[in-house]
């Protein structure tokens, strides 16, 4: 029988963490090692329930911590634990919360881990409450984990030195530049002629879309054949929209919501652009160097992302129109590099990391 271990997320749509664990799920020997989960309950079925489901995993559901509801929500999940002894270790990913349930896991012999993924948060009084949340996970947690230094700087302070980075892998083989899969992608969304700025990501503050959509409006003064295709989904998507047409770019972006043929749609654009605000280490950056694309992104994103040479770092002080500049100084080259073997090199590669956790999972088990 394997060892089963639970994993505690918000969510378990395609956003980074979801994607960096599920690339690791699949490739996870599951005969030794199975992977459940838990998340928030706001009655909806999420992006990855179908497919934990056909990989042997189960999919629980807590209600949505909101430290008012402490002592209820700590209750929820001393049953839930009990109920399921089968639970080696408890990996949360959603870390806000887990302070409130890792001293009855420990209690219960269970080992903990917090994982920080992120390198930053919006000012707010919700922000802020978080952090003072999060404050004691480094005494509370057995073992640190981090996607980045950056993050686990972040997250851990002064403890950063205890943490285990564990990097934000991808199928490297998937994401490979294939002139016939670009052409059908092009063709699919007609945009056969033009020069296709993408982004992905949810549509949250942090990955800064307003500024993204004055930086595209800049471009398209210059190129109007210019395409500016966004993948993703979230809150704030319907007020993008709004900047759009306000802009009266409607013809000229794309929104294509959430995709499972990100792999694919990389190869249709010719520049990856990534103005966030913060991130830990962002999934997609590695993905877009995999498919061989110049990527330009904010320098508040940690270098540890720039694996290959077709990164470049630009100031969120630049204006739209430096950040438009630097754009179009790709718009016409079309060589699309084979960077495999840079991204295995780099440990991006998901055999690489799945080695990495796996082992540790299974040292675990046998202590």
């Amino acid at each position: 029988m394997p060892i089963r271990i639970l994993h505690a997320f918000a969510v378990l749509d395609r956003g980074g963490a979801e994607v960096m664990m599920m690339n690791i799920y699949k490739e996870i020997d599951r005969e030794k090692i199975q992977f459940d989960f838990v998340v928030n309950d706001n009655n909806c079925k999420y992006a990855y329930e179908d497919e934990i489901d056909k990989l042997g995993g189960r999919v629980f559901r807590m209600p949505k911590y909101t430290a008012l509801n402490h002592f209820a929500y700590k209750k929820a999940w001393k049953r839930l634990l009990a109920e399921h002894p089968e639970w080696l270790i408890i990996h949360a990913h959603h870390t806000s919360s887990a302070g409130a349930y890792f001293g009855q896991a420990r209690a219960m012999g269970k080992l903990t881990i917090a994982h920080s993924h992120t390198a930053g948060g919006v000012k707010s009084v919700k922000s802020y409450i978080k952090i003072l949340l999060r404050s004691r996970l480094k005494h509370k947690a057995d073992y640190l984990f981090a996607c980045s230094s950056n993050a686990a700087k972040w997250m851990f302070g002064k403890h950063a030195s205890r943490v285990k980075i564990i990097k934000n892998a991808i199928d490297v083989e998937k994401f490979t530049f294939n002139n016939e899969i670009r052409k059908t992608k092009r063709d699919e969304f007609r945009i056969e002629n033009k020069f296709v700025l993408g982004n992905i990501g949810r549509f949250g503050i942090e990955k800064n879309h307003k500024f993204l959509i004055d930086i595209f409006a800049e471009v398209k003064k210059k190129r109007p054949e210019s395409v500016l295709l966004l993948v993703g989904d979230g809150e704030l998507r319907s007020e993008i929209e709004r900047k759009v047409d306000t802009l009266g770019l409607e013809d000229s972006v794309i929104f294509t919501g959430v995709r499972q043929d990100v792999s694919e749609l990389l190869q249709a654009m010719d520049v990856f652009v990534f103005p966030s605000l913060f991130e830990g280490l962002p999934v997609t950056v590695i993905e877009a160097q995999a498919a061989g694309l110049p990527c330009l992104i904010s320098d508040t994103i940690t270098d540890e992302v720039q694996i290959t040479d077709s990164v470049e770092a630009l100031s969120l002080t630049e204006t739209s129109q430096k950040w438009a500049e630097n754009i179009l100084k790709f718009a016409d080259d079309k060589e699309r590099k084979d960077v495999r073997e840079e991204i295995k090199a780099a440990g991006y590669d998901v055999v690489s990391q799945t080695n990495e956790i796996s082992g540790f999972y299974l040292d675990k088990h046998k202590a």
